[in-house]
């Protein structure tokens, strides 16, 4: 399927990546063009590391330090309108995988996105890490994307989506949802901070962090906590 997929030129894959001068202040992200982007802190109990908040590896502004962000969007055009065409011949399976390779083909563009981005950025160089370590992760930095374990919140897209003017560089929109449409799209951030890493938000959100987020935010705190329902303690 996949090299006929390639032989009729059936998938067209289109993304945009973005830099931003940044800085942290508290819990958000402050761009250098007025941008906010808010973040939340775990809050489970630990006793040998921190709290994570993804605003923690960006420079503080009280520290005078510029610091930068990354922002990215990419999809794979054509998988649905491929699909529906076994669709209408009744052949469940191979438009199943069809959705599915056009969903893989999405991750694997984000991640050779993310390379070329850490080459952009000058923390690697081509040929650093072999294929090995780079499927198991060992580069530096992480692309954390709003609606995952670090940042829950799917309508953080939003402005992430603006931010790149991503519908009109990739064709990608957003559902009232916050959804991605073509399915087959991947986006999220870049953080370059060496000691970056991935981590969840656990489902202990106590009402006084949502009530500190919906007001960052502008949010009414019923529309915070209903975006965030499945993460919180109460």
């Amino acid at each position: 399927m996949l090299d006929l997929i390639i032989k009729e030129n059936r998938f067209t894959a289109k993304g945009v990546v973005g830099y931003f001068e940044a800085n942290s202040v508290g819990d958000d992200i402050v761009l250098a063009n007025g941008t906010t982007l808010h973040t939340l802190r775990q809050q489970q109990i630990k006793k040998d590391t921190p709290n994570y908040a993804l605003a923690d590896f960006i420079a503080p502004k009280d520290s005078g330090r510029t610091d930068y962000l990354g922002g990215f969007a990419v999809t794979i055009h054509g998988g649905d309108e491929y699909a529906k065409t076994y669709d209408a011949v009744n052949d469940p399976y191979s438009s199943i995988i069809v959705k599915a390779l056009a969903d893989r083909l999405a991750e694997a563009f984000a991640e050779w996105m993310h390379q070329q981005a850490r080459f952009q950025c000058g923390i690697e160089k081509p040929g650093d890490l072999s294929n090995d370590e780079l499927i198991r992760e060992k580069y530096r930095g992480i692309r954390p994307a709003p609606g995952y374990p670090a940042q829950p919140d799917h309508t953080e897209k939003k402005t992430l989506f603006a931010l790149l003017d991503a519908t009109t560089a990739t064709g990608c929109e957003l559902t009232e949802s916050y959804a991605m449409h073509p399915g087959a799209s991947v986006s999220g951030l870049y953080f370059n901070h060496p000691q970056a890493r991935y981590f969840g938000i656990s489902t202990d959100l106590g009402k006084d962090q949502v009530e500190d987020y919906a007001a960052r935010k502008g949010m009414p705190l019923a529309v915070a906590e209903k975006w965030l329902s499945s993460w919180l303690s109460y």
